[in-house]
């Protein structure tokens, strides 16, 4: 069965869920979603779960609503130890010896000594989304700055999503992992293996760059990294128990190809359906894959796309608000000029910018000819864009 809330909901997952006959209950509106097994209420939904049926959820936002569904149950747990940073570091410890983090409560925030703690480091909120509340430290004068920083965004993170999904009452503080970041979205079957979906890379416009402008694949990422990355993820799966289960997780690979997670988004694929990108790139649907159980024939797929489309690469791109515009101020915006800096739109998803910093999310394709021109849209000001009034 799946789950829908706030902040986005695709016509794609949708269309799933009506084509699947799956149950939904849906948080934003239950006349919304027309399936034939209907929709649910929470009764029903707490019933199903408790029989151990499997749920994906689109969004965070409602996993106070599963843990109150199946307090103190296998599902349970396995959220609250991919949802606490701190516990999920503390869970997988044993796979990457040395690695060092640890606990900082927001009352600790002055109190804390950066010294005592190798640099750089990320501070972020143990539960967190969207690169809300990251800060990276670089040397000891920059810790006041992130400390009054990280006070002072508490509100905003705490007014944009519930405390399940984003808390600033703590925080980890973790070594900086050098090397490139990876998304994964995963399941795990009835057995525990691991299932991959697709893999993005997800690239930065400089080193203490902390955005999630750009992500993307293309059959080069997925053939260099399927392997390693399921044997990684098996080996998380095997520390945290999971079964019959959906996950975002976000890594890291150094220099040494050694991975390291970030994170582990639970219950999900990536967040405001950015999983849909997988059907855009690869053809294969990541939300069906889940409910039904089945896998996709990577070898096969990776050989019709460089046969098909040799060299494509599919991305994801955020327009997000340029840092000091004041999103109520927005008179309008140009949305077409911003899909005009594309080669290829697989679709424009026209979002509300006055509930998220974020006008826009563009599905596109190009080539690896191309890449510096997708890759230079990290650095890109978005500002002509944007007409604010007077």
């Amino acid at each position: 069965m799946l789950l829908f809330d706030a902040p986005y909901v695709s016509e794609y997952l949708i269309r799933t869920a009506q084509r699947l006959g799956q149950p939904v209950l849906d948080r934003r509106d239950p006349a919304s979603v027309a399936t034939p097994a209907g929709t649910i209420d929470e009764a029903e939904f707490a019933r199903r779960l408790g029989a151990g049926e499997r749920v994906l959820a689109n969004s965070e936002n409602s996993l106070d609503l599963v843990l109150r569904a199946v307090p103190g149950g296998e599902l349970a747990r396995r959220i609250e130890l991919c949802k606490d940073k701190a516990r999920f570091r503390e869970a997988t410890a044993a796979l990457y010896p040395g690695y060092r983090f640890c606990r900082v409560r927001a009352d600790e925030l002055d109190s804390f000594d950066p010294a005592g703690f190798p640099k750089p480091f990320v501070i972020k909120p143990s539960r967190g989304f969207f690169s809300l509340g990251v800060h990276v430290v670089c040397c000891d004068d920059q810790w006041p700055a992130a400390a009054a920083a990280l006070k002072a965004e508490r509100a905003t993170m705490n007014a944009q999503y519930p405390r399940s999904v984003v808390d600033g009452a703590e925080f980890i503080v973790e070594a900086v992992i050098d090397g490139e970041e990876y998304a994964i979205d995963v399941y795990y079957d009835a057995q525990g293996e691991p299932v991959i979906t697709n893999i993005l890379h997800h690239r930065f416009a400089s080193a203490d760059d902390v955005s999630d402008r750009l992500y993307y694949t293309c059959t080069d990422i997925l053939r260099e990294r399927l392997g390693p990355f399921s044997s990684a993820c098996r080996d998380i799966g095997r520390a945290c128990g999971l079964r019959d289960y959906p996950m975002h997780l976000e890594v890291r690979v150094d220099a040494a190809g050694r991975l390291i997670p970030i994170e582990a988004n639970p219950l999900r694929f990536a967040g405001w359906c950015v999983a849909d990108l997988t059907a855009h790139a690869w053809g294969v649907n990541p939300y069906e894959c889940f409910l039904t159980d089945t896998r996709p024939d990577w070898p096969a797929i990776l050989d019709a796309t460089d046969r098909e489309q040799p060299g494509a690469v599919f991305a994801m791109v955020i327009g997000d608000l340029p840092p000091g515009v004041d999103a109520a101020a927005v008179k309008r915006v140009d949305h077409d000029g911003f899909a005009a800096q594309f080669d290829t739109v697989l679709e424009l998803r026209r979002m509300d910018h006055t509930a998220y910093p974020v006008f826009a999310m563009a599905f596109v394709r190009t080539t690896l000819a191309r890449m510096d021109r997708l890759t230079a849209i990290t650095e890109a000001d978005f500002a002509p864009f944007i007409t604010s009034r007077a």
